[in-house]
């Protein structure tokens, strides 16, 4: 069963928070009715992430089809796969999501490391997600260098022909300083798309703010409403 309710999920950087970012939206749309996976393309280094994705989306699957490339080397994708002398299999990948696709009602896809990440000499990680033809939703941290960040990525995805679905700002504990209390206003007057509130662990359904992002998945935002009991 072919469906078109996926995402793909990208960050301004690493470690902004794209892998919590998932596992609450997969959380949150399981809780709505929806069998929802998540995948991790790539990883490079350990597979803590797609380990995540795994335990937070529906059951039923290893994480080799979550995950069809594992690098073991904690560098960007065409670096590792340099050291350990292969070549990432591009046309594995699209075929693992394609079968995830075909067997749930929701995918929703985390990059490796920021949109520019090189898998190959050629290929970055904007590229898959052109071939993989999903809106893009991009994961900022609320900090100084945010809004430079931001615009960059959220331009560049445009750039590739794709629908920005929308820009999440995580809030980290700690952070303080005129930048981060003033990042988010700024945004929504220049960036040109959604922005709107990381989703916290104690969420039991997507906050109306999440409402372009609902209908990017092809789901009405009151069917995504419904929480379990």
């Amino acid at each position: 069963m072919a469906t078109s309710v996926s995402l793909f999920v990208t960050g301004t950087d690493t470690a902004v928070g794209k892998t919590h970012t998932v596992v609450q939206l997969l959380r949150l749309l399981r809780a709505s009715g929806l069998r929802c996976v998540g995948m991790k393309p790539i990883c490079c280094g350990d597979r803590q992430d797609a380990q995540l994705l795994l335990a937070a989306g529906s059951e039923g699957l290893t994480i080799d089809e979550i995950n069809p490339i594992w690098l073991k080397t904690p560098a960007a994708p065409f670096a590792a796969a340099l050291v350990e002398h292969v070549d990432i299999d591009i046309p594995r990948v699209l075929g693992a999501m394609a079968d995830l696709q075909r067997r749930f009602d929701c995918v929703v896809v985390e990059g490796v490391g920021g949109w520019l990440v090189p898998i190959r000499a050629n290929y970055f990680v904007s590229d898959l997600a052109a071939e993989m033809k999903l809106p893009v939703l991009v994961v900022a941290q609320n900090r100084l260098g945010c809004l430079n960040h931001s615009m960059l990525t959220t331009n560049s995805v445009r750039d590739h022909g794709l629908k920005c679905a929308g820009l999440v700002i995580n809030n980290p504990p700690g952070q303080k300083g005129i930048a981060v209390s003033t990042n988010v206003d700024i945004l929504r007057r220049i960036v040109g798309v959604p922005v709107i509130s990381g989703l916290a662990e104690n969420m039991s359904e997507l906050p109306p703010e999440w409402e372009q992002i609902t209908r990017c998945l092809g789901k009405s935002e009151t069917s995504l409403k419904r929480t379990q009991v």
